[in-house]
């Protein structure tokens, strides 16, 4: 199978596709010289012995022949005729009986056949008979002002002088169309190769790639290729974006993880290094190690949540909810977290709406955003949360009069682990993992969340998702 792998290659395919768009036009001329020699030249020499023909037989009639064979002026010039044009020459009466046969055969005989009774009816006939190689002619002999004719001139003539020089003309083309073979084989060879050329360029990168060279492809030979070499360039630039992401996303997991194991050991480290420490302070070193098992567990159970949206992207447990419901059991849910900082915690409602969604995966999305606002507001502060509906999507618009997001950390607040403030979110808890884990949610139902800030001012998120989930 090896060895028939480069029938399959692009270069054997131009090849050959090359080769047969030169090679078959020439066997068609070719075809076509041979048949149109063969039939000019037949043409012409039935037109030639059909002149002749017509000539003697004016003199047949005009001499009286058919009556009188032995006049040695009609006699020689049928020989004459039969033996320029090598055939054979029959004059037949009226009675359909042969008077005359150049070959001394068939003088005396009767012949009735197709050609002869239309050539009794006024008709001139040629025919040629390509399988047996002769042209035969039958013509009429009339006297001027009589319609009924006195005989028919039966002339057969051998076409193989013509199909001598056929045979010459037939093998000069052969010659000519084997040298040409050759030049459209050579010409086949050079320029399927070059055209593949550019696409040897690309494998060729391709392999420097993989080996390590990180160089832009750009092969421009074509409009293709330079289109391959374009959409390369993009996949391999996120392919690298994607590669940086991870190798980040790796590294944060392993500080964020390494970071309160680290904590727990220096506090277990302090008590092991006091032998006689008081209850008390073993009480309040047990509480640390208490809430950094309870951060690391946070972690652990978002990373597990964007595993899961990651692994099970698109399959959702569609089915229709009351978003209205939904939203009060979030907010009820949070309303102790918001009470104990003084948080003012407000639902309005402008319609009833129910959608088709997965309620697990929403109501974890949109408990991240309330959560959210409370955890990163102001003392004394108030979130409002506001649902809304047009013919086609829902809006969850989710306000606060928090401490806001700075401008240029916006466009990175659903990147996994960022934090815009790091000292407070490590003060409430935060992961920096759920607004990564809201917007894979949103998008899951093919819905869109946008985010406006003011440092200082507060935080607006926009929540737009369809009422009818489609596949």
């Amino acid at each position: 199978m090896k060895k028939l792998k480069f029938l399959h290659s692009l270069k054997f395919r131009l090849f050959l596709l090359m080769a047969l768009a030169g090679i078959l036009p020439n066997l068609a001329l070719r075809a076509g010289i041979l048949m149109s020699y063969e039939s000019r030249a037949v043409s012409n020499r039935s037109i030639d012995v059909l002149g002749q023909a017509k000539i003697l037989g004016n003199q047949v009639v005009t001499y009286g022949y058919m009556k009188d064979t032995s006049l040695e002026v009609i006699n020689a010039q049928l020989e004459m005729l039969s033996t320029i044009y090598d055939g054979r020459v029959l004059i037949v009466n009226s009675s359909f009986q042969i008077v005359k046969d150049t070959y001394e055969l068939d003088t005396g005989k009767t012949i009735i056949s197709e050609e002869v009774v239309k050539s009794f009816q006024g008709e001139e006939i040629t025919k040629y008979d390509s399988k047996n190689r002769y042209i035969e002619l039958a013509i009429p002999l009339k006297k001027e002002g009589l319609e009924q004719s006195l005989g028919v001139l039966l002339v057969s003539v051998s076409t193989d002088s013509i199909m001598l020089n056929y045979g010459y003309l037939k093998d000069n083309a052969l010659i000519i169309e084997l040298a040409s073979l050759v030049v459209i084989l050579g010409f086949a060879l050079f320029w399927s190769g070059r055209l593949v050329r550019p696409f040897g360029k690309l494998a060729k990168y391709l392999e420097e790639v993989q080996a390590g060279d990180e160089e832009a492809l750009m092969v421009a030979d074509y409009t293709e290729t330079e289109a391959i070499s374009d959409a390369f360039n993009e996949l391999w630039g996120r392919m690298r974006a994607i590669d940086d992401s991870r190798q980040e996303f790796v590294s944060n997991v392993s500080h964020e993880l390494k970071t309160p194991l680290t904590s727990m050991k220096v506090l277990a480290d302090s008590l092991l290094a006091q032998g006689d420490a008081p209850v008390e302070l073993y009480k309040e070193f047990m509480g640390d190690i208490a809430e950094e098992i309870e951060r690391e567990n946070k972690i652990i159970n978002d990373l597990l949540s964007l595993v899961k949206m990651d692994k099970a992207a698109g399959t959702l447990n569609v089915s229709v909810v009351n978003i209205n419901e939904l939203l009060e059991l979030i907010l009820k849910r949070l309303r102790p977290i918001a009470e104990k900082q003084n948080i003012e915690l407000v639902l309005e409602s402008f319609r009833p709406v129910s959608a088709e969604v997965d309620e697990v995966k929403l109501s974890l999305a949109l408990n991240n955003l309330v959560e959210n606002a409370i955890k990163y507001n102001k003392p004394e502060g108030w979130v409002h949360v506001s649902l809304n509906a047009d013919h086609k999507y829902f809006f969850v618009r989710v306000e606060d009069s928090g401490i806001g997001i700075p401008e240029e950390a916006l466009e990175h607040i659903y990147e996994r682990f960022f934090r815009a403030d790091k000292s407070h979110s490590r003060e409430i808890g935060g992961t920096g993992l759920g607004l990564a884990i809201t917007r894979n949610a949103v998008l899951m139902h093919r819905g869109a969340i946008k985010a406006h800030s003011k440092e200082g001012e507060g935080t607006v998120f926009t929540v737009r998702i369809p009422l009818m989930y489609l596949v």
